[in-house]
């Protein structure tokens, strides 16, 4: 009986402990948030295939329960827009940027991982990678992760996400050999097709209405879905769907191949001046 009970009481202490180590969930200040209703951590070993549409193995949501994914920023005016109603409403997102735009803007993307959001890659020129050399393609994944990372000043999340969702069979397996996640979707709300808010919100509230719930395909890089994004949440809580964040078990690691490249190249916004400086700007009093 006294080893039962020095057993339990151990048992209990344990339990305690890690109650004790897992930080509590700050409240939401905002009354009218829909709020984050869990968090998820993904193994990317082997690359596992995320998004009913492509992949069916690992269908790990609850009905009602929604991943917003946001792919093609950073960009000017719109990612921000999307960061400040996701803080509004308490909850977190994942996005896909594209390696250009990483390295044109590391400022933005920086504040995207500050603000806690998961953040992997979308190659890095946004090419359709199928019919693509395989050498080709390898660069435009590599030269991505690489982006992301530069501009991060570490690796992001070992999750990717192919343009256009189109899968070739051999680059899927050089991502799982590679321990990346390949995320498609559940549910493309075709947001760089509409060109109003309202209409965002209609294809995303019609296609969850018809599947329940899902991993939904949004675009930062629109400005429409960044106006449509406080009125979607409000009838996302409404009809009581929940959010549900992703984050990566570990970091992606980069290949030094490409980190290179992609500091040697300091990709610039393109200007199409190529004069150099000494001729663009003189003094002329002083």
């Amino acid at each position: 009986m006294r080893i039962a009970l020095t057993l339990l009481l151990s048992t209990s202490l344990t339990a305690g402990a890690a109650l004790a180590q897992t930080p509590a969930k700050a409240p939401c200040p905002n009354p009218d948030a829909i709020g984050l209703s869990r968090t998820v951590e993904i193994d990317t070993t082997g690359g596992p295939g995320f998004g009913i549409e492509h992949f069916k193995q690992h269908d790990f949501l609850r009905l009602n329960e929604v991943i917003l994914t946001f792919d093609d920023g950073p960009w000017p005016h719109n990612t921000a827009s999307v960061l400040k109603t996701l803080a509004e409403h308490c909850i977190k997102a994942t996005f896909f940027p594209i390696g250009k735009h990483a390295v044109w803007y590391p400022e933005i993307l920086k504040e995207v991982a500050a603000a806690g959001h998961s953040i992997g890659s979308h190659t890095w020129s946004h090419k359709n990678l199928a019919g693509m050399p395989k050498e080709k393609a390898l660069e435009e994944i590599e030269k991505g992760v690489s982006a992301v990372a530069y501009a991060l000043g570490k690796p992001g999340a070992p999750f990717f996400r192919f343009p256009v969702l189109k899968h070739p069979p051999e680059l899927v397996t050089y991502l799982g050999e590679r321990n990346i996640g390949i995320f498609s979707t559940d549910m493309d709300s075709f947001d760089f097709k509409m060109r109003t808010p309202e209409r965002v919100i209609e294809s995303v509230m019609a296609k969850l209405k018809k599947f329940g719930k899902g991993i939904v395909l949004l675009h930062d890089f629109q400005a429409h879905t960044a106006e449509a994004l406080p009125e979607l949440l409000k009838q996302l809580k409404a009809n009581g769907y929940k959010i549900v964040h992703m984050k990566a078990k570990d970091q992606v690691k980069t290949v030094a191949q490409f980190d290179q490249v992609i500091a040697k190249e300091e990709v610039k916004l393109p200007t199409v001046s190529t004069q150099p400086t000494s001729s663009v700007v003189r003094t002329i009093n002083e």
